[in-house]
């Protein structure tokens, strides 16, 4: 973790997002799709839906509009526009800094809420998505064989300086290093520290 760290002291979400609610909605939209396909989408969308009152007026079919290049375009629609209503209604348009509030809402479940929970709200909260669940398997810095198991190891082994930022440099190194199919292990920070046993070398020819 201190290796990634020091490589990218100041890591960044890729969704684009103003606030806290827009936040959420990439979030919850980002499920199974690309961090930039969600942000093609969501530039018309929250041009004309840039709140909670706003995207509930919309509708499931108004937010479907703008999203159907994204997978399970129709089920995120509608939960958009779902928790967009109870937004207004029980909140104020606001989104909660309260995890239990958050899960409640549809289309949100626990990955997403520390993701908000963490980034809106500035809380030490570990989001397990697959490339992070890869991670702590493959690594051995977290072993578990549910997302829960490796969210507990990954808190409980991480540096607490380092906590609030650590799904950020996981995620980037899942996505960018150790990639699923093929860890590109010859330019890996953390290369030293890792436990996987069949590091690659190099890049093969051609």
């Amino acid at each position: 973790m201190r290796a990634l760290a020091a490589a990218n002291p100041e890591p960044r979400p890729e969704l684009d997002y103003a606030d806290p609610f827009t936040l959420l909605v990439a979030v919850v939209l980002s499920a199974q799709t690309t961090d930039l396909a969600v942000n093609k989408v969501t530039r018309t969308l929250f041009a004309e839906a840039p709140g909670a009152a706003a995207m509930a007026a919309l509708g499931a079919e108004g937010v479907a509009r703008h999203i159907r290049s994204i997978g399970l375009w129709q089920a995120k629609a509608k939960n958009v526009a779902a928790l967009s209503g109870i937004l207004v209604e029980r909140y104020a348009g606001r989104v909660p800094e309260d995890r239990e509030a958050l899960e409640a809402l549809p289309g949100v479940g626990r990955k997403t809420a520390n993701v908000v929970l963490n980034v809106a709200f500035g809380q030490d909260t570990m989001a397990v998505d697959t490339h992070i669940f890869r991670l702590g398997n493959r690594t051995g810095l977290a072993p578990g064989d549910t997302p829960r198991a490796v969210e507990d190891g990954l808190v409980k082994r991480c540096p607490p300086e380092l906590l609030r930022d650590a799904h950020h440099w996981l995620i980037l190194h899942g996505r960018y290093v150790c990639k699923a199919r093929r860890p590109e292990c010859w330019h890996c920070v953390a290369r030293d520290f890792c436990n996987y046993p069949d590091k690659v070398a190099g890049p093969t020819a051609g």
